[in-house]
């Protein structure tokens, strides 16, 4: 059976409660104050059900100035709206400003209600059915049923009852596909039970024993039953008026405008991009950065509205703006939201969610203004391209994505395995399915290639750049999985060679010019003639009048090329001499077992200042190992 909710809507006193009343034999205004009073404030709940047997849950909501941001959080979820009317008054402001939030919150099914048909004629009832047709002409109420009842005498309750039937049967069967999502409406203590939260379940499903998060708080709690329509079940859908039960969770931790759902499923953000439609019963524009009054779902908080494009809406105008607040909501894309202006509070604007996620954007900036536009409208392949691409470097993970383009699981996964495969998108974690747009991936090896030509121009004698400084060149919103994805890339078409840690382009040959040449064979002889005694370096720069730099590249050159073998900082010896040194050195090992350093002197005859840093050279290479004040051979080579 599908589910469906009924919310009540009109100016105070014009007997929303009463007619509830009628039809269920419930009397929604719970709070003592409320009887007292005479009206109602707070939201209230009754159920019905209608001679088709369908059964539908209703939400009766005030109708005082003061008290709309409850008729907001209320109106969330309605499926049919109940416009009521009095006959002795007629059309009043709140009557205005509720039809303003149903249609902002693109409510598509209602009638209208004339009540307190027993206080009016039948010429003064003509003339507020005259009346209600022109405030409804151009709505979504126009050509809607207009139902007169009186609550106190009965009169006209049957035909309301068969009209919500009739309306009922034309509206499609919600699907429970998609996020878990419950806006909080009430949350109250029972004995014995504790913590209970309702709200109308507006997509997803929830179960006994399901894990949730109370967002945006990230509070996990456990559910332990669920009721509809005050009767115990294991499962509730979307549609469905829902009251939970947590088990060890403190009332105080859960307000209304928090939002249920499963773990990991929605992102808290401060900001948002809209679709912001200016109501064209303002009588002034709006201008940029005007604070405001936010209401989504059950939430209400203040922010910011930013206009992206210009300086003021004016009335009856739409456009894509950012709205920054106060406190994070949890949202998805194609969220309905409602603004009120700060002060005086009325409803002045609303529209519905592009992203629930964004960055901060800048305004005027083309990109970014056509780009939202574009969003507002397209198909999942081009929304799910957009936010990709839009993302940089960075790339969005799968779970972004689900609340980005509100889809369900299976079809956002059928859609991005479409576009991985024409080669729009690119997974870089495959655990943590992360995506990046071809066009971002190919700017970074752009980079990459423009990094490795310009490090090679600056040292054209070094073989290439070592793989961390590599990665530290590139942007640092780029993770490790992603650097090595474009690496392997990169080598796998032969456009970068890696050798050990050395990365170069495949292009890349160290080439020597004439005179650097020349430096490198001043360097070598030198080192040849030194033989174990060779001067440090930077006195050998001196000697042989050598920039530096220049005759550091020729060294590292003939350390690559095996010519030269490194000591220490500074100390540098000839490969060949060496070589010759370390087979004395092992002949002398194999026969006596062991060497101290006064022997090693023996057989090196070089001073203190080489013959330390000889010994630990080999060491260094694995030929020796010190034990105690003895060298030995490593066990591998005896």
């Amino acid at each position: 059976m599908k589910q469906i909710i009924l919310g009540t809507a009109g100016h105070i006193d014009h007997g929303k409660t009463a007619l509830i009343k009628a039809v269920t034999g419930i009397n929604t205004d719970r709070l003592k104050e409320e009887q007292l009073r005479g009206i109602t404030i707070e939201l209230g709940f009754a159920s019905v059900k209608l001679p088709s047997g369908q059964r539908l849950g209703i939400v009766d909501v005030p109708g005082h100035e003061k008290f709309v941001k409850n008729m907001v959080a209320g109106a969330t979820g309605i499926d049919i709206v109940a416009m009521v009317i009095a006959a002795d008054e007629g059309v009043m402001p709140q009557t205005r400003e509720h039809l303003e939030i149903c249609t902002l919150l693109d409510v598509k099914y209602g009638l209208v209600v004339l009540t307190k048909t027993d206080l009016a004629d039948e010429e003064w009832l003509e003339l507020v059915s005259d009346d209600v047709s022109q405030f409804v002409q151009g709505t979504f109420l126009e050509g809607a049923p207009v139902v007169p009842v009186s609550s106190v005498t009965g009169e006209g309750i049957p035909e309301f009852v068969k009209t919500l039937d009739d309306l009922s049967a034309a509206i499609p069967a919600r699907t429970s596909a998609g996020l878990f999502r419950l806006p909080v409406d009430r949350v109250f203590t029972m004995k014995g039970f504790g913590t209970v939260i309702t709200g109308t379940l507006i997509s997803g499903r929830v179960r006994v024993g399901d894990t949730i998060i109370i967002y945006p708080s990230g509070i996990t709690s456990k559910v332990r039953g669920i009721q509809v329509h005050n009767q115990s079940v294991d499962e509730a859908r979307a549609g469905m008026r829902t009251a939970v039960n947590f088990q060890g969770l403190e009332k105080t931790s859960v307000d209304r405008g928090d939002v249920l759902s499963n773990p990991n499923a929605l992102i808290p953000s401060y900001m948002i991009d809209v679709s912001f439609h200016f109501l064209k019963s303002n009588k002034k524009a709006i201008k940029n950065r005007t604070r405001v009054r936010f209401h989504s779902g059950t939430g209400e908080m203040l922010g910011i509205l930013i206009l992206l494009d210009r300086e003021e809406l004016s009335p009856g105008e739409t456009t894509v703006a950012q709205l920054r607040l106060d406190a994070p909501v949890a949202l998805v894309r194609d969220d309905r939201f409602v603004i009120r202006s700060y002060s005086p509070v009325r409803t002045i604007a609303g529209g519905h969610v592009i992203n629930p996620i964004p960055q901060k954007h800048k305004r005027f900036r083309p990109q970014v203004i056509e780009g939202l536009k574009g969003l507002v409208d397209q198909p999942p392949e081009k929304i799910i391209s957009y936010h990709i691409d839009a993302s940089g470097y960075r790339g969005v993970s799968f779970s972004e994505l689900r609340i980005m383009a509100n889809m369900p699981e299976k079809q956002l996964d059928q859609t991005i395995q479409k576009l991985l495969s024409d080669k729009t998108l690119i997974r870089t974690d495959k655990e943590k399915r992360i995506y990046i747009h071809h066009n971002n991936f190919g700017k970074l090896k752009e980079k990459l290639s423009d990094y490795l030509d310009g490090y090679h121009k600056t040292h054209p004698l070094k073989p290439g750049m070592s793989k961390e400084e590599l990665k530290s060149r590139l942007p640092s919103v780029m993770g490790p999985k992603l650097f090595n994805l474009m690496l392997n890339q990169m080598i796998k078409n032969k456009e970068v060679v890696q050798e050990e840690d050395t990365i170069r382009l495949a292009t890349h040959k160290v080439s020597l010019g004439t005179d650097q040449a020349d430096v490198r064979e001043k360097i070598l002889k030198a080192y040849v003639r030194g033989g174990l005694t060779p001067p440090y370096f930077r006195e050998l720069g001196k000697t042989l009048d050598i920039e530096p730099d220049r005759a550091k590249d020729v060294l590292m050159l003939l350390i690559d090329e095996g010519k030269i073998v490194k000591a220490k900082e500074d100390l540098y010896f000839c490969k060949d001499a060496v070589n010759e040194l370390k087979n004395r050195m092992i002949d002398f090992l194999l026969s006596d077992g062991e060497m101290t350093t006064p022997q090693f002197k023996d057989i090196a005859k070089v001073s203190r200042k080489y013959l330390i840093p000889l010994l630990e050279y080999f060491d260094s290479q694995n030929v020796t190992i010190r034990v105690g004040d003895t060298r030995k051979l490593r066990t591998a080579r005896q």
